[in-house]
């Protein structure tokens, strides 16, 4: 069971930062390979572990939760080919959904981190998830006072609007929150985490601690889904 990652994973991301092009990929493609089989040999371990709190991950292949190193660049100003860290999706509906989930994201110079909560949900869902803040935010604030929660995690963070979204008042006591586009929550792993066997148990009991605002936030996207079947 692998618990931890390679210095060398680390390192191949350091590296394809400042070499950031096809032809040092191509030279080093081994050394990528080696960082994507140990990136997904810890994924598989911690989807083992899962299985105590969280069923929506049984029998999700490591693999398939684990994102391209290759970045879309026809769209963006940026054209550097490749992401400069890599990352998986663990969440019920896999890697592609717009479900709430858990993000594992790993970058070189203490910049990993495992991240809980829904990014950017489409308008209707959006909609939902403020519906359910303005009628249960008392349960909502409850969970991000849970002691469990506050260990890991700071609160919400995520994109908002300047504005009020519509429909609601200024005043509402929840209105920080009812302003966000994505409600996500960060909990940082330092290299030191990342490469000893620390890594498996912290990101391990953050994924437990963050997963009640998850299943908060599924309720509403959930229930959207039933009344459109």
């Amino acid at each position: 069971m692998k618990k931890h990652l390679d210095q060398s994973t680390l390192d191949f991301i350091r590296d394809l930062r400042l070499n950031n092009q096809r032809d040092w990929f191509e030279q080093n493609r081994s050394r990528y390979e080696a960082a994507r089989k140990d990136f997904i040999s810890f994924l598989k371990t911690l989807l083992q572990g899962t299985s105590a709190f969280e069923p929506a991950l049984d029998g999700q292949e490591a693999k398939d939760l684990m994102f391209r190193i290759y970045r879309d660049v026809r769209f963006s100003h940026d054209k550097r080919p490749y992401k400069d860290h890599i990352c998986a999706y663990l969440a019920d509906g896999g890697r592609k959904t717009i479900n709430p989930g858990f993000y594992l994201h790993i970058s070189p110079n203490d910049g990993s981190f495992l991240a809980g909560g829904v990014w950017m949900p489409p308008a209707p869902e959006l909609k939902a998830i403020r519906q359910e803040i303005d009628y249960n935010y008392e349960e909502l604030k409850g969970l991000l006072n849970a002691p469990s929660f506050k260990k890991y995690f700071a609160g919400l963070g995520g994109d908002k609007l300047k504005t009020t979204p519509k429909g609601y008042d200024p005043e509402n006591p929840a209105i920080d929150l009812l302003r966000h586009k994505s409600w996500n929550a960060t909990y940082m792993l330092p290299d030191e985490v990342v490469t000893s066997e620390r890594l498996y148990d912290e990101v391990l009991a953050a994924m437990q601690a963050v997963k009640p605002i998850n299943d908060f936030f599924i309720r509403p996207m959930q229930e959207l889904k039933a009344e459109e079947v």
